[in-house]
């Protein structure tokens, strides 16, 4: 009979993972333990480092908490919901309930290159998680006062900013 192989009892360290992989390329850029010296890693890249160009992304408040959040490995069990899966004991198909990102970060570890299809079916805006008003019946006056295009007095802004912009190139 084969010994059991014992497992972490944590999700995948990205950050870490991810550093290991780069002092693998490049060891002469880091410092003590993974700690990388950014100065050193920019003359390593020579010409392909940029510097402030401007680029388009997606940006919102809070964004470098999320990455941190992500980075942090996972303590979570997987327990899969045998009532929910279609016959479970048959098939490999099986039916997760839980926090999307913690069960990502669990699967990925010791499920990679085993997975075929993901679905992930999140809440939008339910219960206590209802972020913003996202009812669009509204007429196009109140779409424009809610945006701020329509000032207190009800005039176009935009059609103010216009006006404003063309009486200074033209004064």
């Amino acid at each position: 009979m084969s010994e059991i192989q014992k497992q972490e009892l944590t999700s995948l360290n990205i950050k870490e993972q991810q550093l290991e992989n780069l002092k693998q390329i490049f060891p002469e850029v880091f410092t003590e333990g993974l700690n990388v010296d950014w100065e050193k890693l920019k003359l390593t890249l020579g010409e392909n480092v940029e510097v402030g160009k401007e680029r388009y992304g997606m940006n919102w408040p809070g964004k470098a908490d999320c990455f941190k959040t992500i980075q942090q490995p996972s303590r979570a069990t997987l327990v899969p919901a045998r009532e929910e899966s279609i016959d479970f004991d048959t098939t490999e198909n099986l039916f997760i309930e839980g926090d999307n990102l913690e069960v990502l970060k669990l699967l990925q570890k010791s499920y990679l290159g085993k997975i075929k299809i993901i679905y992930i079916d999140p809440p939008y805006n339910t219960g206590s998680d209802f972020v913003y008003p996202d009812n669009y019946s509204e007429n196009l006056e109140t779409y424009l006062d809610y945006t701020g295009q329509i000032s207190d007095d009800g005039k176009n802004t935009k059609l103010i900013q216009r006006q404003t912009a063309a009486t200074i190139v033209s004064g």
